[in-house]
């Protein structure tokens, strides 16, 4: 059995890598270190790189997902791949907005590209696919929040208190440049699955994190937060007067789906993925968590200036998700996801 995994030096990459490299599993990684370009050579997962190079059973393919020839003779040599787990992304509205075109290029095209070659050449494969919160663009800011000292929340008797679903709707909505070209590969996603009867499955992930998160001001906010006040710089909050809240799921949590999703495949559907109301904090809730854990003061500034398309507030609902897969659960709550980072966060 092989597994290709794209992106495989990212967070959720490297950890799914890891997990199947420890049940002795063959993994092809696919990654060109793209994330140094986007963000600066800091955000670089060469280290990730010199890890998995270690281990039995990983080869590592230095390969841009664009290039179309490339992947195919991956492919075309690997035919046992029996899943892939599609995770390479460009993952910042920022970046998107000023390069929207290579943007398209990467998030979209190139998914269109992995499932039509994964079509015409494997024999029945699995294809799980990251896919974002941000495809239901802004519509999680229409809802009625009320705002408290610490966060925006919903009303207990609010549909969406408990979380996000799917019913939630993508249109007639601000999304950013990102959520667009990831919206497109969800649904491409979801069609092969449909009409090809291919097992496909897009995640809507909100924020992933874990330990081994090498956060960037553009993209990973707790791990990036966390790594600024632990190393006393000062953290920008971008608007919102640092209420907007997210919930965290531990990356683990999620290479745990993904086996549960290889032994129970399905066709062409989506689901919410994320750490649910337990697992939510705001910005300043955050910052306040990180200075009692490190007993220390953070040096923070807030910008009026509110990130285009980004939520206000965001909380997953898993319901669907744990009724297709019982098996599953969150098992890494905050508080470990917290101390996770800060001990494995960089200097």
């Amino acid at each position: 059995m092989k597994i290709l995994i794209t992106g495989s030096l990212g967070l959720i990459g490297s950890t799914i890598s890891n997990f199947y490299l420890d049940k002795n599993i063959d993994v092809l990684g696919v990654d060109n270190d793209q994330r140094k370009i986007f963000f600066g050579e800091k955000a670089s997962n060469k280290q990730n790189l010199e890890f998995l190079n270690t281990r039995k059973n990983y080869s590592h393919f230095n390969v841009d997902i664009r290039d179309k020839s490339q992947i195919e003779n991956i492919f075309f040599n690997n035919k046992d791949i029996e899943m892939i787990v599609h995770c390479a992304a460009q993952p910042s509205h920022d970046w998107a907005r000023e390069n929207k075109m290579v943007d398209f290029e990467i998030n979209a095209i190139a998914t269109l590209n992995l499932l039509e070659i994964s079509k015409n050449i494997l024999n029945d494969p699995i294809f799980i696919y990251m896919s974002t919160n941000k495809v239901y663009g802004d519509n999680p800011n229409h809802l009625e929040l009320v705002k408290s000292d610490t966060r925006y929340d919903l009303k207990s008797n609010d549909k969406f208190f408990n979380g996000i679903d799917t019913s939630m709707s993508i249109d007639q909505n601000l999304h950013s440049f990102f959520g667009i070209s990831k919206l497109t590969s969800d649904l491409i996603v979801q069609e092969y699955g449909k009409t090809y009867n291919m097992k496909t499955i897009s995640l809507r992930g909100g924020c992933l994190t874990g330990g081994s998160h090498n956060g960037a001001k553009a993209h990973g906010f707790l791990s990036y937060l966390i790594n600024s006040i632990k190393n006393d710089d000062e953290y920008t909050i971008e608007g919102y007067e640092g209420l907007q809240v997210r919930d965290n799921i531990h990356s683990e949590d999620v290479a745990n789906l993904v086996e549960e999703i290889r032994k129970n495949p399905v066709c062409g559907e989506v689901y919410n993925i994320g750490g649910g109301r337990n697992n939510s904090v705001s910005v300043i809730e955050a910052i306040k968590k990180c200075e009692t854990i490190l007993n220390k003061n953070a040096l923070f500034n807030i910008s009026k200036k509110n990130r285009l398309g980004d939520h206000k507030w965001y909380i997953t609902d898993n319901s669907e998700l744990i009724q297709a897969f019982p098996n599953w659960s969150i098992t890494k709550d905050l508080d470990y996801i917290f101390d996770d980072i800060i001990k494995n966060s960089q200097q």
